[in-house]
């Protein structure tokens, strides 16, 4: 790759010259002697000749940040101290650190602003280090960090940085913001960096923006948008080609033409994005290329190529510190390994990618990771395996939930104090108003004898007025509690009670039990291959499933019995006491799996029958969305407390755990199934921990009897077409 020039060879006089137009002043001395004309054209074409050697550097500066930051520290030394060129330097230091991933460079800005002299081009410098904040937290991983960040500059002084700075930090920002999910947010970044783009007129900044945008529909499974806008993109990159710009925009290239059938062209497009990173010299990069092309040979069964990509990234991932490269190289090896029957190897790779993606803060990555791993040793016939992976899913879900849900309440929380404020404000004014209304007429009283019964009169339809409007207040300050009670109890997709509306129920119904202990039926119901809906299908469509699952769930239920969104695409169902009497008998011992004895014992109405009832309304019909039928199925967990033999009753927590762990035997055991306990040699809480773990091994010793129920048979039918009238 052709190498940008030093700028360390610069003629001094020059120099000189330079450092006085950077500084805005009309002359400067160099030794004893005035500028010359000659010596200030001089100036101004090194000057331009800085311009274009920042532009370069920050064109292609991540390829080798190391090499170029060291360049930039250089020009720093040698431009005046508060001048919009030394500013325009340390932000893109800082920012090609960042891709570096590198803090020294946001260190070194932060000390710049706390000693920075001239007040003009301290906007630069702010906007600069908000947006490599955001590139550094972006670069290692910590995607959510990243967001905080750039919400850390305030809009005015956005508005005073140079549009250079701007497109910065609008880059960072649109790529950070449709990561988190924030579609909406993320495109308007990427249009405002594309108008500020077409302003300063260079073809490779449009290009990148165009690419900022396409990601933001991609994100957004608007796919035809996506692709159009980067065909865009690629026609500009192809005007003014370098390496670093090449294999932008055949990587992204790639990621849009990903999930095609035959998958080509992304083939082609990622060899190309290779080709590309290898003429710069881009190891990084590199790394990532073939961690995508891992990613498609994974996904297109090619397990021994996966196994020959993961491997070539990870040295190049540990060489240039990009460790989120080097956690995928180690899950993209593990899978492989054990979809080619290396289980053991596989799934400690597999282990290590998730404690690396822990320790880095990723936990929904972590929790991904833990999901497939279930699926390929599920798919390789290690069902224990499987089942520990799909409990660790679980606890990893669990906890994403518990700070999602932490946070919203705080979020509810502190809305509910600003408007009880708020109220508490306006009824201190009114009260305020009421004394000086007060005073008045005592004033009037004390002036006007003669008209003191008018006086009175008045007082009191003035009290009348002011206690009319206080409770006018109160009535919608409780109406607004009411709501913001029941918007914090609600999922808002599906109108299910969430985990908070079922913590305070659940208490209660514990209360009412002897020793706190539950009474009733427990199911926890997990739509089968949902992400796989999501990916394929968009996300659109996956909410639809949703909202139909659950209103199949309330079919079939009974008004007062507690269906909860538990989290993501999982359901859970407490029915308090027995089921109703008048339900269909109990299935025969032909629905019964090994090595089960005759559960005909259990009461006709009991848990097993509700269970068949759900397995048969979600996955008999197909889920309709628009034009498309999407067939669905569901995995279900369930047991009825107190268990025999023992009259076992345990507490909510314990319970639904011991439902989690036969929910995961059903989908180890091929999904559309329902496993329920019907007997469990343990007499208290400690036994059924002890047996819980090891629950498939208790079921093959017959320290566990288990119900299996079988799902209906699942049509083929197509996703796209025609909808049947």
């Amino acid at each position: 790759m052709k190498r940008v020039a030093s700028i360390i060879g610069w003629r001094r006089p020059a120099l000189a010259a330079l450092l006085c137009i950077c500084a805005g002043l009309t002359g400067c001395p160099v030794g004893d002697a005035p500028v010359g004309a000659a010596q200030a054209q001089a100036g101004a074409e090194d000057a331009g000749q800085l311009l274009a050697t920042l532009e370069q550097i920050e064109r292609v500066g991540r390829s080798r940040p190391d090499e170029y930051a060291r360049q930039l520290k250089e020009l720093i030394e040698q431009t005046p101290a508060g001048s919009a060129m030394r500013a325009e330097a340390l932000s893109l230091r800082a920012m090609v650190l960042a891709f570096g991933r590198s803090r020294a460079g946001l260190d070194e800005l932060q000390a710049a602003i706390a000693s920075w002299p001239n007040p003009a081009t301290v906007a630069d410098l702010r906007v600069g280090l908000v947006a490599a904040k955001g590139r550094f937290q972006f670069a290692q991983g910590d995607v959510r960090e990243a967001a905080r960040a750039l919400g850390e500059l305030d809009a005015a002084v956005l508005a005073k940085a140079t549009p250079r700075q701007q497109i910065r930090l609008l880059d960072v920002r649109s790529q950070v913001l449709g990561e988190v999910g924030q579609f909406n947010e993320a495109l308007g970044a990427g249009q405002a960096e594309l108008t500020l783009a077409a302003n300063l007129g260079a073809t490779w900044r449009r290009a990148t923006a165009l690419i900022d945008v396409a990601l933001c529909y991609f994100r957004a499974d608007q796919m035809d948008p996506a692709r159009k806008t980067h065909a865009e993109a690629m026609a500009l990159a192809l005007k003014d080609p370098d390496p670093v710009l090449m294999y932008t925009v055949f990587n992204i290239r790639g990621v849009l033409y990903g999930k095609d059938t035959n998958g080509q062209i992304a083939q082609d497009s990622f060899m190309e994005a290779l080709r590309y990173a290898e003429e710069a010299g881009d190891d990084s990069q590199r790394a990532l290329v073939l961690g995508n092309l891992a990613d498609m040979a994974l996904t297109r069964h090619q397990y021994a190529e996966a196994l020959k990509m993961a491997e070539q990234v990870l040295p190049l991932a540990r060489k240039t510190r990009r460790l989120v490269a080097e956690i995928g190289a180690r899950h993209n090896a593990g899978l492989a390994k054990i979809a080619l029957g290396r289980i053991a190897e596989g799934r400690e790779d597999v282990r290590v990618a998730i404690t690396m993606d822990e320790q880095n803060g990723s936990a929904t990555y972590a929790a991904q990771d833990w999901e497939e791993l279930g699926q390929y040793l599920e798919r390789a016939g290690d069902f224990a395996g499987a089942i520990d992976a799909y409990h660790e899913h679980r606890r990893a879900v669990d906890r994403l939930l518990r700070d999602d849900t932490r946070k919203a309440v705080v979020e509810a929380q502190e809305h509910f104090e600003a408007e009880r404020r708020a109220a508490e404000i306006e009824l201190l004014n009114r009260d305020n108003s009421l004394k000086a209304e007060r005073i008045r007429a005592r004033n009037l009283q004390l002036g006007l004898w003669a008209s003191l019964g008018a006086c009175a009169v008045l007082a009191g339809v003035l009290l009348v007025l002011a206690y009319q409007r206080v409770r006018k207040t109160n009535t919608a300050l409780a109406a607004t509690n009411d709501l913001l009670k029941m918007q914090s109890e609600r999922d808002p997709l599906t109108g299910l009670a969430n985990r908070r509306y079922f913590q305070a129920a659940i208490k209660a119904l514990a209360r009412e039990e002897e020793g706190g202990r539950l009474s009733g039926a427990v199911f926890l119901i997990d739509i089968d291959h949902f992400k796989r809906v999501n990916d394929q299908y968009g996300h659109a469509i996956g909410d639809s499933v949703l909202i139909e699952v659950a209103r199949r769930l309330r079919a079939a239920l009974r008004e007062d019995d507690l269906i909860v969104r538990w989290g993501g695409e999982e359901f859970l169902v407490v029915v308090k006491g027995d089921v109703d009497e008048d339900d269909e008998p109990a299935r025969d011992d032909g629905n019964i799996a090994r090595p089960f004895v005759d559960s005909r014992a259990l009461n006709p109405g009991s848990a097993q029958t509700l269970a068949q009832r759900m397995l048969d309304l979600i996955g008999t019909e197909p889920v309709r969305h628009e034009d498309r039928l999407v067939p669905v199925t569901a995995s279900i967990g369930f047991a009825s407390f107190p268990i025999e033999p023992y009259g076992l009753s345990l507490a909510w927590e314990r319970a639904i755990d011991l439902v989690d762990t036969v929910m995961y035997i059903a989908k180890a055991h091929g999904r559309n199934k329902a496993y329920g306990i019907a007997h469990i040699e343990a007499r208290d809480e400690e036994q059924v921990a002890a047996i819980a773990p090891r629950m498939e091994a208790a079921w093959q010793a017959g320290q566990v009897r288990l119900l299996a129920l079988q799902g209906p048979e699942a049509a083929e039918t197509p996703v796209t077409g025609e909808v049947p009238a």
